[in-house]
């Protein structure tokens, strides 16, 4: 493997990690919102990957980058609680809140961070080598 291909898949992965900081900071600030109905409140979202597989079979090498194939809203329950003096309540008094675990989210964060910071320092490492090759050359 190239050492220039370690850029491309610790970028790749990278950007994946982002996204999956992003959708967590997402559902994070929408965990506390209130909607008067089920259509209209937030539902968690999470970022969905996969190896890009087709690539590497076609160019036949033997590590791939990841590809982000979308985000997409959970299918958990949302939390329907009876609130009749709520501004926000229905007819029935009820209001709704999005199926989002503050607990788990957290957790996502902490681990999406733990991720881009290790591939930061993989970049870093084979930017390390490649300097250190053409230092070689110099000499």
């Amino acid at each position: 493997m190239s050492l220039f291909k370690v850029f491309d898949i610790s970028g790749s992965a990278m950007s994946a990690q982002s996204v999956r900081l992003n959708t967590t900071a997402s559902n994070l600030a929408n965990a506390d919102s209130v909607s008067s109905s089920i259509d209209q409140t937030y539902r968690a979202r999470k970022p969905v990957f996969a190896a890009d597989l087709d690539r590497a079979l076609s160019d036949r090498q033997e590590s791939v980058g990841v590809k982000i194939l979308g985000v997409v809203e959970t299918n958990k329950p949302l939390q329907k609680e009876f609130s009749p003096d709520h501004p926000m309540a229905d007819a029935e008094g009820f209001i709704y809140k999005p199926n989002v675990n503050v607990v788990e989210e957290m957790t996502d964060m902490l681990s999406a961070s733990r991720n881009y910071q290790t591939n930061v320092q993989v970049a870093d490492a084979a930017k390390q080598m490649l300097q250190q090759t053409l230092r070689l050359g110099k000499g």
